[in-house]
């Protein structure tokens, strides 16, 4: 499909059908941009406007789509997210990920802004994107192959090694239902398992081709002062100079000290070998800092080790949630052991969250006897060990044996089990839990329970929960206790502050590292900034609150629509207790009705009907709920 050059500033959109190669291109319009920013905004808009219930998520109808935030490509920093969307195998439910490095970037380079992929290939396929417009290409010689060897054959035949290439691994061809995107070696869209929709689709990757097109570029003396701004800023938190050097990996020790580590299938709050998988320890083995596009963290790092069973090896290091999931999770007290176990699951194209916490299932079933050898195909699998997990993972992404079993999901591959293996089985509505214990704290268990795509931290990223003093607390919820992560007051208002937040930033392209981990303000403002400052649109902070709300209305109404029996909001039987500061079902309740209330959502968590007036959401009736016509 030959572009064509469009004058508009937010980019183009652009819709391919694979079951007849069909291709069109419009340009985003500034009440698209008004509605939903971009990324996660526009993604849930367009699927909720055109999602029938009822349809296959690994079918032709289900789109997969890919879009920019608003400002991924431009001068801002940080801005290099892509968020991708579809109907999850998984969960049934908004499949959501998101990917970093720069890929996004790139796209916009090409001035494309979204990437809408409907129908199913009769063959393998790959879309190759450059300035010249998007082209269906043949992929048959690269089906088979882990994300690893697809990108590095891709670049030989391609003649460049400066392609950006999104590919699936033989995990997304398989149909693994928590199957990755993955970009490079060290970038993945993970969770919800969106690999397996591009995979089911036929698509074994997306290669582009850096292009020409500057977005705002006119305003670049307005937008310089606020990126140098905004720098300072990031610069000049107290946990800048540890996230560039050790990243994610370097606050294992501080999540143990916590008491928030979900050991051994979540059996225990802390690691007593935790010293032996301390992220930091891998700085000795540190050969190279990098990055994503524009930023100035660089929390990324390459690897090469001078010792131990890996000696000589290069690879990437791993971020906190692998770290913690591949880990403790499974009892693992071996630090190389974690970064191979890590790089496998991204070369092979797995979700290393999902695939972690099935393994610990799995362990945990063992050592219960739910699961015997006889059922594992003669594979012992005590807690950590390293080359059992590793079958595992193996198993996973080919569909064979206990791992094609596993690789359904917890929650599918406990109903095949049986015995009771319900009860041990760590989810919310399909998605597996990330790193932190629910029951230690509670700002992240509410958050995982009403979390629009299951149990996830990152889709909420409360982290404000343990950063902020009392008197914010105290102003902005109520309660000082809402900092207070063993106690349930003020947690509703608190989440809801985080839901909002987290889905402006994904929906301006912006990594939740620099803003939410080390800026931390969650009041939108430094964000609204500089996004006025780029676009020229005259954003404040409550337009972004307001927009962040319309679009979590939409995720609540879009699950309804798909899943109307779903679980309600609730946690795995699992992660409750007993005693004081236990977390129970009748807590988790209340914190939940506190949510729905200062969401405006019922006391079942439906958005009332005057709440979708205010936020401009024509809703006639649940199966009808369309987005604001005029976005489209």
């Amino acid at each position: 499909m030959k572009a064509h050059r469009a004058a508009a500033t937010y980019g183009d959109r652009v819709h391919i059908d694979l079951s007849d190669g069909s291709s069109s291109r419009t340009p985003f319009s500034e009440e698209t941009v008004k509605c939903f920013l971009g990324g996660r905004g526009f993604n849930v808009g367009y699927l909720y406007a055109h999602l029938p219930a009822g349809v296959d998520p690994l079918g032709a109808e289900n789109p997969l789509v890919f879009s920019c935030g608003l400002l991924t490509g431009t001068r801002a920093p940080t801005a290099s997210r892509l968020h991708i969307n579809a109907l999850s195998p998984l969960t049934g439910l908004i499949g959501s990920s998101n990917v970093g490095g720069y890929a996004g970037a790139w796209l916009r380079s090409t001035g494309i802004a979204s990437l809408v992929v409907q129908g199913c290939s009769a063959v393998p396929v790959y879309l190759h994107i450059c300035d010249e417009g998007v082209e269906i290409r043949d992929a048959r010689p690269y089906w088979g192959l882990d994300a690893f060897a697809t990108r590095d054959r891709m670049a030989a035949d391609l003649g460049s090694e400066k392609l950006q290439i999104l590919t699936i691994g033989t995990a997304g061809e398989s149909g693994a239902r928590f199957a990755c995107i993955v970009a490079g070696r060290d970038h993945a869209a993970g969770r919800t398992g969106l690999g397996a929709v591009m995979g089911a689709k036929r698509i074994k990757a997306i290669v582009i081709r850096k292009g020409s097109c500057k977005p705002f570029e006119d305003r670049r003396p307005v937008i310089d002062a606020s990126v140098k701004a905004f720098v300072r800023k990031i610069k000049s938190s107290p946990d800048y100079e540890t996230f560039s050097k050790y990243g994610g990996a370097g606050y294992v020790k501080w999540a143990d000290d916590m008491g928030i580590m979900g050991t051994r299938n979540y059996r225990q709050r802390r690691f007593e070998m935790v010293d032996r998988v301390d992220g930091r320890r891998l700085a000795a083995d540190k050969v190279r800092s990098s990055g994503c596009y524009r930023c100035p963290v660089q929390c990324k790092a390459d690897l090469k080790f001078k010792a131990g069973a890996l000696k000589g090896v290069t690879a990437t290091r791993p971020e906190f949630e692998p770290m913690i999931n591949l880990g403790a999770k499974c009892g693992l007290a071996d630090l190389q052991a974690v970064v191979h176990l890590d790089n496998l699951c991204t070369q092979l194209g797995l979700d290393s969250t999902s695939a972690a916490t099935a393994i610990a299932f799995a362990m945990d079933l063992f050592e219960r006897g739910i699961l015997s050898e006889a059922d594992t195909g003669g594979l012992a699998l005590p807690w950590g060990d390293a080359v059992a997990m590793e079958t595992l993972i193996r198993q996973m992404a080919t569909g064979q044996a206990l791992g094609g079993i596993l690789a359904r999901g917890v929650k599918r591959a406990a109903e095949t089990i049986g015995k009771g293996a319900q009860r041990y089985a760590a989810h919310v509505k399909g998605l597996e839990l990330t790193a932190y214990h629910p029951a230690a704290i509670l700002g992240s268990a509410l958050g995982y329970a009403i979390s629009s795509r299951g149990g996830d931290y990152n889709n909420v990223y409360a982290s404000l929960e343990y950063r902020w003093s009392e008197q914010q607390a105290e102003a902005a919820f109520g309660s000082p206790e809402a900092v207070d992560i063993r106690r349930p007051a003020g947690k509703g208002r608190l989440v809801r502050r985080a839901v909002l937040v987290n889905i402006v930033v994904d929906s301006l392209g912006l990594c939740k590292v620099p803003t939410l981990s080390l800026l931390g303000t969650f009041d939108l403002e430094q964000e609204a900034a500089l996004a006025s400052a780029v676009t020229g649109l005259p954003l404040g902070a409550e337009d972004l609150f307001f927009i962040g709300a319309r679009v979590a209305a939409m995720e609540r109404l879009f699950n309804l629509q798909h899943a109307p029996d779903m679980d309600e909001d609730n946690l795995p039987e699992m992660v409750y207790g007993d005693g004081d500061q236990a977390l129970t079902p009748a807590i988790l309740r209340r914190m939940c009705s506190d949510f729905y209330a200062a969401m405006g959502w019922d006391e079942k968590g439906r958005p009332l009907k005057e709440t979708l007036a205010a936020l401009g959401i024509d809703s006639p009736g649940m199966s009808a709920a369309r987005a604001p016509a005029a976005a489209f």
